[in-house]
């Protein structure tokens, strides 16, 4: 059984009153659109271009209205002139980091106190002060060390920067210093406690693990129950991306992911934007109340709905009953969001390619990539996958169709065929 964490730390505002909450929050939003719409240009086009003005909007129904900002136009709006195409509120030189995710797109990080928002995420989990905590999400280029180890700080963790792979070494510093928290991809903590017990290690007697915040790729509760059981711990999990940061988190009593107390998380229509009554199935929107880069109704392209009953935790937020799938034709595999648009840069400079697919599974829990190519002449397939994975991060398992066979016309680019049991 996972060893238990002494309750933590629940602000005012994860407890308030509900309405009093939507009454705080538009108030916030009110004061965020008027800052926006003064400091960004892209943002002052968006309302000009559908006759809004930020006094316009009252309510959360008036905000509806405005159209949402699709998380795959990015790319294309922040090439398109200065600030990021306008997007970003201040001159580069404010920020206190520019990280780039894969797209590519630009992640400004103001020098706000707990920017990305994932501090109340991490108590909701477990950590509490005094905790040493092993980081093995990257710290090069992508935010998410610096992202997650930030809630780590403000709480009075020490935090070790080990960075993802190199997992001898992660063994031994689980197993030389006193460890009690893993920050990174359940999966990758899965790997480890292999690696460890093939090396003679026992999980529970040699390591001090306690608790683990996991992210960027789906938590089944098979996975959570395989690592909860192995190491004696708590796994909790958050849900964000790299350019709004925290959305939602779980807490102690699982049941859903509570919304984030920082900005407007919506659940909408993919189609018309507007919100869909509670309970059914739409797009997850978010609204960060972050000045320097103000994403107003981000459309992330992830799929859930909210969970209406009260929660035994003592947070009255609404939650989101996990992601469900994606709205358009990317996928995120192991923290990595693939855009077959990238994939189809690759294949250009390879003359014998004729067409390709991207096809990711999960055999036996695992994910997996792999590039279904039709050929008309010939392809170095190693040359290939070290292409694919210079673009995209990830290095797919190449797979030839035979001879005369064709993909279908129009058919998608990417095939997601992984499927969870629980």
């Amino acid at each position: 059984m996972p060893r238990p964490r002494p309750d933590g730390y629940i602000s005012p505002l994860e407890t308030m009153d509900p309405r009093e909450r939507r009454d705080r929050k538009r108030r916030l939003l009110q004061e965020h659109l008027a800052r926006a719409y003064a400091g960004c240009a892209a943002f002052r086009r968006r309302l000009d271009q559908a006759g809004i003005a930020p006094g316009d909007v009252r309510t959360f129904e008036d905000f509806e209205a405005i159209p949402v900002l699709r998380k795959k136009d990015l790319i294309a709006l922040q090439g398109a002139g200065e600030r990021l195409g306008g997007l970003l509120a201040h001159d580069f030189g404010t920020l206190r980091r520019i990280y780039q995710s894969p797209g590519p797109i630009f992640d400004p990080e103001g020098r706000g106190r707990d920017y990305w928002g994932f501090t109340e995420a991490f108590y909701a989990a477990g950590f509490r002060p005094g905790d040493v905590v092993q980081m093995t999400f990257s710290y090069h280029l992508t935010p998410a060390g610096h992202m997650l180890e930030e809630p780590l700080r403000e709480i009075g963790c020490a935090v070790i920067p080990a960075g993802p792979g190199n997992t001898e070494k992660q063994i031994e510093l689980l197993t030389s210093l006193p460890v009690t928290g893993f920050v990174g991809m359940a999966s990758y903590l899965r790997v480890i406690g292999e690696k460890a017990r093939a090396a003679g290690y026992d999980l529970k007697k040699d390591m001090g693990l306690q608790v683990a915040f996991v992210a960027a790729e789906r938590l089944t509760e098979t996975l959570r129950a395989e690592v909860e059981g192995d190491f004696g711990i708590v796994v909790r999990q958050g849900y964000g991306t790299a350019d709004v940061g925290c959305i939602a988190y779980e807490c102690r009593e699982l049941g859903g992911m509570h919304v984030t107390s920082r900005g407007v998380v919506e659940i909408c229509d993919p189609q018309t934007g507007r919100t869909v009554p509670l309970g059914q199935t739409g797009e997850v929107v978010f609204t960060p109340f972050c000045d320097a880069y103000p994403l107003v109704r981000l459309a992330t392209g992830d799929l859930s709905r909210f969970v209406a009953e009260p929660c035994a935790c003592g947070r009255t937020s609404r939650r989101l009953a996990g992601i469900v799938g994606r709205v358009d034709d990317t996928a995120k595999v192991k923290g990595q969001f693939i855009y077959p648009g990238q994939a189809a840069e690759v294949a250009a400079r390879f003359p014998g390619i004729a067409g390709f697919r991207i096809v990711v599974d999960n055999p036996g829990g695992r994910d997996a990539i792999t590039v279904e190519l039709v050929r008309r002449g010939p392809v170095d397939e190693t040359a290939f996958a070290a292409a694919f994975q210079d673009r995209l991060k990830l290095r797919p398992r190449v797979a030839f169709l035979p001879q005369g066979e064709t993909l279908p016309e129009n058919g998608p680019l990417l095939v997601d065929r992984r499927r969870y049991d629980n």
